[in-house]
């Protein structure tokens, strides 16, 4: 059975891009072993992200972000059993924050910065569904 999970954690202030980096580099690693696929965006110290693939992958791999010290005030956003992938390309897309039409943010937000915490669940798949389709994600 398919799952789509997304949540929303708060960096550490230590993060930097080249430790964004690594932890990109680590997702598209591991998680095609183990059948996940997902978006990753993170600004302003925060992240957003979705996986998809099997129940117990995406739950586990969900339970190890939760307990890794450099996320805090992890929520979880959104939870459905699905028919099919919607970011079935990418190991693990990144959205490229720079590209990123401001005004986006602003349709489905009160303000033009990514807080997922201000919004509900089915806004933010709404969000990534656009990134998707406007080419803002890196692969």
């Amino acid at each position: 059975m398919l799952v789509r999970l997304t949540y929303a954690s708060r960096a550490i202030p230590s993060i930097d891009h080249d430790e964004l980096q690594a932890i990109l580099r680590q997702s598209k690693q591991n998680n095609p072993q183990h059948g996940i696929t997902g978006l990753l965006c993170y600004s302003g110290g925060i992240f957003m992200q979705t996986l998809e693939g099997g129940r117990l992958a995406v739950n586990h791999l969900y339970n190890r972000i939760a307990a890794d010290p450099r996320h805090h005030e992890v929520v979880l956003l959104n939870y459905e059993e699905i028919t099919e992938r919607r970011f079935a390309g990418w190991a693990m897309g990144q959205v490229n924050m720079a590209r990123l039409n401001p005004a986006l943010l602003l349709k489905y937000s009160a303000t033009a910065t990514l807080d997922p915490y201000a919004v509900s669940g089915r806004a933010s798949m709404a969000l990534f569904d656009e990134l998707v389709a406007t080419a803002s994600v890196m692969c």
